[in-house]
């Protein structure tokens, strides 16, 4: 029996296009937005520190406007790096339709800036009954152990728990683990899905 729905945010609950502060940049930096994303893909490391809270968001703002050549202050900067977000209303319903009769938990790799501006910005997304955020953990996915500490925040076994994310490298871990999963994308009939694994959804 399915006791526990185990959520990506990201692509799932909210969308996100990182093109939009990759384009904030580029106005007020020599290099273009290609530029400055191949940047950032040649520094995932820094996201990987900031995610896992090894570094602070001051620090990261200084490396990336290093990086990038970019004239923004550091509020400016906050702004455009976090304001990338959108709600999916059709999972955000959903899910909450299913905590009827299931725990909801969130399991997110993020950070201080852009979840604090989510919980501020969007607090109909903020439907969970608990959160493991992997600036708090210091653990990213698809690291074992995130998904274990979010077993035990649930208090369920993982084949008690369906895993909902976007990327196949984290679906991969939660199977061998042992839990259900969903590989979600825009085309993803998610109730349906859902209510595969027995889960009630209550009408709306």
């Amino acid at each position: 029996m399915i006791k526990a729905i185990i959520s990506d945010m990201g692509q799932v609950v909210l969308w996100f296009d990182n093109g939009q502060f990759y384009r904030r940049l580029s106005q007020v930096s020599p290099l273009s937005q290609e530029e400055i994303r191949q940047i950032v893909r040649d520094h995932f490391e820094l996201i990987e520190l900031l995610d896992t809270g090894r570094i602070s968001p001051p620090e990261f703002y200084t490396k990336i406007i290093s990086l990038t050549q970019a004239n923004l202050s550091y509020e400016d900067f906050i702004e455009a790096y976090c304001n990338v977000f959108s709600p999916n209303y059709q999972v955000i319903n959903i899910l909450k339709r299913a905590k009827t009769s299931c725990r909801l938990i969130l399991l997110s790799n993020t950070d201080l800036l852009r979840f604090s501006y989510i919980r501020e910005r969007f607090p109909e997304a903020m439907i969970f009954d608990s959160l493991v955020l992997s600036y708090e953990v210091g653990l990213m996915k698809p690291h074992p152990e995130i998904y274990r500490i979010a077993l035990d925040v649930a208090q369920v076994s993982p084949g008690e728990a369906v895993f909902i994310d976007d990327l196949e490298e984290n679906i991969r871990t939660a199977n061998l683990l042992g839990l259900k999963s969903i590989l979600y994308r825009p085309e993803t009939e998610l109730e349906k899905a859902l209510s595969s694994f027995g889960i009630n959804l209550v009408s709306p």
